[in-house]
């Protein structure tokens, strides 16, 4: 057991979310916090499930979405490592609103509510970390509505392929689809479909290169001018 919780601290000192705290507090913290494996297509928790507190991934991805009554998905945020989850309804103390399912192999520590109110408490400073991570999250809701409100489907995509290049390199780049595109696609608000038109029509007009999930940024300018 004392093997289990200093190595939930170690976890716990890496998360942006405590990696401020001294040994004492993060002591503290861990006690509250369960270890979570989750294999790919496990889900998490489903919408209606209780919010007891919330989630911090350590390695994986973690893909957050409404289900229909039919079956049909819209995925609404992809969470990676170091990203927390649940706060807001932990706060409001109501059940969860979304469907979380792990879209790889993925470890999580899930943090309990009254761990997490009583550090409030006895500390401020935690409590603007916390605040300060609620409002980069709203902030991010809020982009993301503009993005799908006002840009047309192929500005989404070639921003989404953008986010992680640097605005100053003009060379090639090569990243990694995180997930299915099928996912990606949901969480533009696109139609699979849609998406492989607009990924083909991209690769016809020599501004990328793509096979499978592996992209190739052939001409960064020319991708920014088209994401607007």
């Amino acid at each position: 057991m004392e093997k289990s919780r200093i190595k939930v601290e170690a976890f716990l000192s890496k998360v942006p979310l405590f990696n401020s705290m001294p040994p004492d507090e993060l002591a503290r913290i861990a006690l509250g916090v369960t270890e979570l494996h989750a294999d790919r297509g496990t889900v998490i928790f489903r919408r209606g499930d209780a919010c007891v507190g919330f989630h911090v991934v350590l390695y994986g991805r973690i893909k957050l979405s409404f289900i229909s009554a039919s079956g049909g998905e819209k995925v609404m945020e992809l969470i990676g490592p170091g990203q927390s989850f649940g706060e807001a309804l932990m706060f409001m103390e109501r059940d969860y609103i979304v469907t979380a399912q792990a879209v790889e192999d993925t470890m999580l520590l899930h943090v309990a509510k009254p761990v997490i109110f009583r550090e409030l408490n006895d500390d401020p400073g935690f409590a603007r970390k916390m605040l300060a991570g609620l409002s980069q999250r709203m902030h991010a809701l809020m982009c993301d509505m503009e993005s799908l409100s006002l840009c047309t489907g192929t500005q989404r995509v070639a921003a989404y392929l953008l986010k992680d290049v640097d605005d100053e390199d003009s060379g090639a780049a090569t990243m990694t689809l995180p997930v299915a595109k099928a996912v990606v696609a949901s969480r533009l608000n696109l139609t699979p479909e849609h998406f492989s038109r607009i990924m083909a029509d991209l690769s016809t007009r020599k501004m990328i290169a793509f096979r499978g999930r592996t992209v190739s940024i052939l001409d960064n300018g020319a991708l920014r001018r088209c994401a607007g």
